[in-house]
């Protein structure tokens, strides 16, 4: 359960459409890519960091610096970005959303030379 604090002001999903203002406006933020390797290498969205959801408990270290602030999570479809994105609120991380429909739903909307797959 998250705590009735800065969690409740962001809700859990974001669609791409808001991801997209955050990018463009240089929000301070960091888009974290749940997918594997080979997903990552045959399309992203820029500036995203990839960290494997299989890689996650391992590598939580690496999200430190993002405890406090927002971060966005996002995969193919958002099933396993959503897993991430609770695992990391019961970790303690304050504001973390889960980006609705994925890199697929990315291509859709906001950038169709994104690669579907």
């Amino acid at each position: 359960m998250s705590s009735p604090t800065e969690q409740n002001e962001l809700p859990f999903e974001i669609d791409v459409e808001s991801v997209k203002e955050l990018l463009t406006s240089k929000a301070d933020f960091l888009l974290l890519d749940c997918r594997e390797q080979q997903e990552f290498d045959h399309c992203r969205i820029d500036g995203s960091l990839l960290i494997p959801m299989n890689e996650t408990p391992q590598r939580v270290g690496e999200l430190e610096p993002y405890r406090e602030k927002r971060i966005v999570v996002h995969c193919h479809h958002g099933g396993r970005s959503h897993n991430v994105g609770q695992w990391l609120i019961g970790q303690g991380f304050q504001q973390v959303q889960n980006m609705t429909g994925g890199i697929d739903a990315w291509s859709l909307s906001v950038d169709p030379e994104i690669p579907r797959y």
